[in-house]
């Protein structure tokens, strides 16, 4: 099973009752914390609003509901640079259909894109032009999920960007698009540029491209030299990076530099885990957001998904920008990107939509946009591509 031989092996999910039976006996056994009075939320995740989510995980949510969902779509697991991935691949009834790899992040997974599958794969079925259709391979992140904990460090989004070159050429696929978000919108244009002459385009949700030498988890010490040089909206969008630094980014901090130390206590306690990455995931209704949750805990990935923040950090930067079509679907609240740094990071930046609703689930909360986003950033890409 953790051989490279390039075997494909079919796949269904399946959750044993006594698992199910375990976790809602431990989340009918939480040791909850005390809150200050009159200070809730304010120290974090508000127990108010964990303990409500609790009570719906064990009481009221349907594990059953969404493994069935996911098992409509067919799945296998294959051996990659000594780690399992396991990914979707739902074929369009279309011939022409484009092939398109769908990347996740924390703390999503495949199931972030049951909503779209769907109006991608079978546009006919959904009122769509039929021209416009994809070939899809959904793949769970090396240590997330059902490709289980990786046994080496060192995956951060260059690595796992082979892996997906690797999967796609076992697959068939010589020409093919890359869509992804959160992890996923780093991770695809780097697949762009390790095999440009495969990835037709790449279209993401976020674009991370900040000021020289910062990052997401760090407040930088000075303004950058170039602040002149930015636009209004970016100016804006600089201004949101920046409460996010100071305010929200704790878990990138931590998951950077002691991921093992946080996986302990998100392993052994479900509670801790919805605590630990809720507030993330605060759009979402409590299905889907448990529904996320529910994977981590019930395929013992609580802990390794973490890593990939620090892998990241170890990863040298790149030389270069981005070659390849690039599209940015932009929604009304997220990560706001700064195109004076995506254009520095990004040569070919055809498509930046920017829309007035939505998250950063854009898959779960506007479908519909995101849909015609991809398919009209890709409508043009689609001559080159042809699965041998």
């Amino acid at each position: 099973m953790r051989s490279n031989d390039g075997g494909l092996r079919t796949f269904r999910i399946r959750v044993a009752d006594d698992k199910l039976d375990d976790l809602r006996a431990r989340l009918a056994d939480v040791l909850w914390p005390p809150e200050p009075v009159g200070d809730a939320g304010t120290y974090g995740a508000s127990r108010l609003r964990i303990e409500e989510l609790v009570d719906h995980w064990r009481r009221r949510y349907d594990w059953h509901r969404w493994q069935a969902r996911l098992n409509q779509h067919p799945q296998f697991t294959t051996t990659i640079d000594g780690t399992t991935v396991h990914f979707l691949h739902v074929l369009s009834p279309e011939p022409d259909a484009l092939p398109l790899i769908l990347t996740h992040g924390w703390p999503g997974s495949v199931a972030e894109f049951l909503d779209i599958i769907g109006p991608l794969s079978d546009p006919r079925q959904h009122g769509l032009d039929p021209a416009i259709a994809f070939h899809l391979v959904i793949p769970s992140l090396p240590g997330f999920g059902w490709s289980g904990p990786t046994t080496d460090g060192g995956w951060g989004p260059r690595r796992i960007a082979r892996a997906w070159a690797v999967l796609m050429r076992r697959l068939g696929y010589r020409s093919y698009g890359a869509a992804g978000n959160d992890w996923g919108a780093i991770i695809s244009p780097e697949l762009g540029r390790i095999a440009p002459d495969e990835v037709v385009g790449v279209h993401v949700t976020q674009l991370y491209s900040l000021p020289d030498g910062e990052s997401m988890a760090y407040p930088p010490t000075a303004e950058p030299s170039d602040l002149h040089k930015l636009a209004p909206r970016d100016r804006e969008a600089l201004d949101a990076l920046r409460s996010l630094q100071h305010n929200g980014a704790a878990y990138s901090h931590i998951h950077t530099q002691r991921p093992q130390t946080l996986a302990y206590a998100l392993s052994d306690s479900p509670a801790g885990l919805l605590a630990w990455n809720s507030p993330t995931m605060g759009d979402l209704d409590r299905d889907q957001l448990l529904t996320h949750v529910s994977i981590y805990w019930l395929t013992g990935t609580a802990g390794s998904p973490l890593r990939i923040y620090a892998d990241e950090s170890r990863e040298e930067p790149p030389t270069g920008p981005t070659t390849v079509p690039l599209g940015l679907a932009q929604f009304a609240r997220d990560i706001q990107a700064i195109r004076h740094y995506a254009e520095r990071d990004h040569s070919n930046i055809v498509s930046w939509n920017v829309y007035d609703r939505g998250g950063h689930y854009a898959a779960h909360q506007e479908p519909d946009l995101l849909v015609t986003d991809l398919r009209t950033f890709f409508a043009p890409l689609r001559p080159r591509a042809v699965p041998t």
